[in-house]
């Protein structure tokens, strides 16, 4: 049986403006140059890339349309093209019509007609401004990151990062050793602890506490602890919420820590007495002359506490 080909295609499909209209239906910007460089064809996001209409591209050279320096380098890289015909990538900047510069990745390859010469070249421009910024933010991210985490290892005091799914993000190395030998030895076989269960690892009052904070979110829950004959101060704070939380572990048993709580402490308290008193003094009136003069007493007391 015999068919007819031309029964196949669609009556427009020989039509030149159908095969432009395939063109300009891709988002891509396409083009297609002679051997001498000039544009015989460019798609509709050829012309919004380039700030030109059709007209002012085709029938034009690359040195009539670009700038001396682009157009030069489109031209060496379409004689290596030709010289070399095979797929032609590469990466470079463009100028555009406004000043701005940007990233873009042209592919290209040769025509040939059906007799196989060498006609002219098509390509394609990919706009990877965008992904370029990102990448270099990612990297300035993963530097930070890496900062961060080697300033978290240098930390004399515990920390650990616990995820929504109560797996271990980061931790230190005086962490594991608060929590014991065992611990101790699993940090050396697993850096930073990542990805191990939290609640395998502490105490049941603090996953309790880290749990209690990645669920609610809230900003800060602190308590002390006894722990192998330790007394452990546990901070637990919201690093993200309800996504990623910390606890900052010391461990209260260490004389000089000791005695620097103590007076921290004492003088939170100090403070807190001094509004009270301040606020009674406010409530009693009419005896406000008398209460003043012991008000002022105790403040003066207390300053003259803070400078010995």
């Amino acid at each position: 049986m015999i068919y007819d080909k031309k029964s196949f295609l669609p009556g427009n499909i020989e039509d030149p403006e159908f095969y432009q209209k395939i063109f300009d239906a891709l988002p891509i910007p396409i083009f297609y140059r002679d051997l001498k460089g000039v544009y015989q064809m460019c798609n509709k996001a050829h012309e919004e890339f380039s700030g030109r209409p059709r007209a002012q591209i085709i029938g034009q050279s690359v040195f009539e349309i670009h700038t001396k320096h682009m157009a030069e380098i489109y031209y060496h890289k379409d004689q290596d093209l030709l010289a070399n015909p095979d797929i032609q990538i590469y990466e470079t900047k463009v100028k555009q019509r406004d000043g701005s510069r940007l990233d873009v990745v042209i592919n290209k390859a040769v025509i040939r007609n059906n007799d196989g010469k060498i006609v002219g070249i098509v390509g394609s421009i990919n706009d990877v401004t965008k992904l370029k910024k990102t990448e270099k933010r990612l990297e300035k991210a993963q530097e930070s990151m890496e900062i961060s985490s080697h300033m978290l290892h240098k930390i004399n005091v515990g920390i650990l990062m616990m995820d929504e799914n109560q797996k271990v993000v980061d931790s230190n190395e005086s962490f594991a050793r608060l929590m014991g030998e065992e611990t101790a030895e699993l940090f050396d076989t697993i850096p930073g602890l990542k990805g191990a269960d939290v609640e395998e690892l502490v105490p049941e009052v603090i996953f309790k506490m880290l749990s209690s904070i990645l669920s609610s979110g809230e900003d800060i829950l602190e308590r002390d602890i006894k722990y192998s004959e330790k007394l452990l101060h546990v901070s637990v704070v919201t690093l993200y919420k309800q996504k990623v939380v910390g606890a900052v572990i010391r461990d209260m048993s260490a004389p000089l820590l000791v005695r620097d709580e103590i007076i921290n402490r004492a003088q939170r308290i100090k403070e807190q007495n001094i509004e009270t008193v301040q606020k009674i003094a406010y409530l009693l009136g009419e005896n406000a002359a008398e209460t003043e003069e012991l008000l002022n007493s105790i403040v003066e007391s207390y300053r003259y506490g803070n400078d010995h």
